[in-house]
């Protein structure tokens, strides 16, 4: 799946990284996306409401369909996540550029993720 096919208003999107700090791009994607009209999910562990949105803590606590997940953290953050993401058959993800190591793409070949990486999705929207 290329950028343009996972860019899709009909999609629910996970943000892992969701920041309420309006100085990260945690939160510039999160208020971007949501005020461009996406659906999306935050998921930081450590908040619980971020731009009147239910912030979960994990992938693993949402409950409804996600069609992207979207990384906004560490690499050494997006490898243990990833593997969230393969156990809850999400089979796509877009690296914000950083998130992204040569770890997490060979995972992500080995398992059949989808994958967009070294673009912003605040550009390619």
């Amino acid at each position: 799946m290329n950028k343009i096919q996972m860019i899709n208003k009909d999609y629910i999107y996970a943000l892992v990284g969701a920041s309420a700090d309006q100085n990260k791009y945690g939160f510039k994607i999160l208020k971007n996306m949501t005020d461009a009209g996406f659906k999306i999910t935050p998921v930081n562990p450590k908040s619980q409401d971020i731009l009147n949105l239910k912030t979960y803590k994990s992938i693993t606590d949402i409950k409804e369909k996600i069609d992207v997940v979207i990384f906004v953290v560490p690499p050494n953050i997006t490898e243990n996540i990833l593997k969230q993401v393969h156990t809850t058959k999400i089979n796509n993800v877009w690296f914000q550029p950083g998130s992204e190591n040569e770890t997490t793409l060979k995972y992500c070949k080995k398992n059949k993720i989808n994958y967009v990486n070294n673009l912003c999705i605040m550009v390619e929207k």
